[in-house]
């Protein structure tokens, strides 16, 4: 009998001690972020759930981050930000650009070849400017990265850009403001959208192509929708995007210090950096896909470059004109990015020489 009491209370015991390490298991936390894009493409894949991944780990499970492909938590990815700030979910990744006026000054990192090719380079120089010139414009959310994404390419359903006049007529996607001030200079008519929307704008001929990086092409089917793909010469990006990886304000100070802690040990420079290089791990991913597909892969000459970066330059000059007459400092503002990416690479960007 006694052999009974004991086994029988070691068997409750070992049920007591398997229920209460289950409940220590329960996370304390559960972040729901969401973005826009495919879950395979290279921010989520090379950095969104890999962070995410770090922060249920170092926090021993009482974290647990759920991260939403394609808005379906609601929401467009144009409101991204608002849907943040409201708390309408906990996290997620912005692009600022999406609603053009209302963060002028993250433009200045938008303007052409004004970064390197180099995603974690820019994203690099990105946290500095922003730390220097956004805290306040993103003052209503918690900033856990900011970066910028790899080269921009010129993606069309037709022959690659050989000469300006080429891009006569064409109407072109273009994703942010400094961007589609470029594609208008440059003689297309741009047509500002976001990135879910490009496949089937493709697809329905509303657009003949646009400008996006390498790493989305594989994701938004490429393979079938594009046939050519021209990049400018040398390294600096035709044009870049501005990215931010926040969360709400309110959800980020309700955590414990010590939890708050942990989302501090992958946020800033470490994070933003991180962001960056998923990019450029996607670029090369979502080039060989496309070399693969048989498309056609070009690169503009130097002197055509360099034509492109005078109207460039062009646009620059409007966007401080226009910066000043909104009471800013526009001409500090292209001053300010182009140190923060000289930091980064060594030599200040500037019009394209051959």
């Amino acid at each position: 009998m006694r052999i009974l009491y004991a086994l029988s209370g070691a068997f409750f015991g070992l049920v007591a001690a398997v229920a209460a390490t289950a409940q220590q298991a329960q996370p304390e936390v559960t972040l729901r972020f969401q973005h826009f894009v495919s879950p395979a493409s290279a921010n989520p894949a090379h950095f969104m759930q890999p962070w995410a991944d770090a922060i249920e780990e170092q926090s021993n499970g009482r974290i647990k981050v759920e991260i939403y492909p394609f808005m379906q938590l609601g929401g467009s990815a144009t409101d991204q930000y608002d849907l943040i700030r409201d708390g309408v979910i906990d996290g997620g990744w912005v692009i600022p650009g999406y609603q053009p006026g209302r963060f002028p000054e993250a433009e200045a990192l938008e303007l052409p070849f004004m970064t390197t090719k180099s995603a974690e380079e820019a994203s690099r120089a990105a946290w500095a400017f922003t730390q220097t010139h956004l805290m306040d414009d993103f003052a209503d959310v918690h900033l856990i990265a900011v970066h910028m994404h790899g080269r921009g390419l010129i993606h069309l359903r037709g022959a690659p850009i050989a000469a300006l006049s080429d891009f006569s007529g064409l109407r072109l996607r273009g994703p942010s403001r400094p961007a589609t001030l470029l594609l208008e200079r440059l003689g297309a008519t741009p047509v500002g959208m976001p990135v879910p929307a490009f496949p089937e704008a493709l697809s329905r001929g509303v657009v003949d192509g646009g400008v996006i990086t390498w790493e989305q092409a594989p994701s938004l089917g490429f393979a079938d929708l594009i046939e050519s793909h021209t990049d400018v010469a040398g390294d600096q990006s035709l044009y870049n995007l501005y990215f931010l990886w926040a969360m709400n304000r309110g959800v980020y100070e309700a955590l414990p210090q010590d939890l708050r802690a942990v989302i501090d040990a992958n946020s800033g420079l470490m994070a933003s950096a991180w962001a960056g290089r998923a990019h450029d791990t996607g670029d090369a991913e979502g080039r060989i896909a496309m070399e693969d597909a048989g498309n056609t892969i070009a690169e503009m000459s130097p002197a055509l470059t360099a034509e492109i970066a005078t109207l460039g330059e062009a646009v620059i000059a409007d966007w401080i004109a226009e910066m000043d007459a909104r009471g800013l400092d526009g001409a500090g503002l292209v001053d300010a990015a182009r140190a923060a990416v000289a930091l980064e690479t060594g030599s200040a960007p500037g019009p394209y020489t051959d």
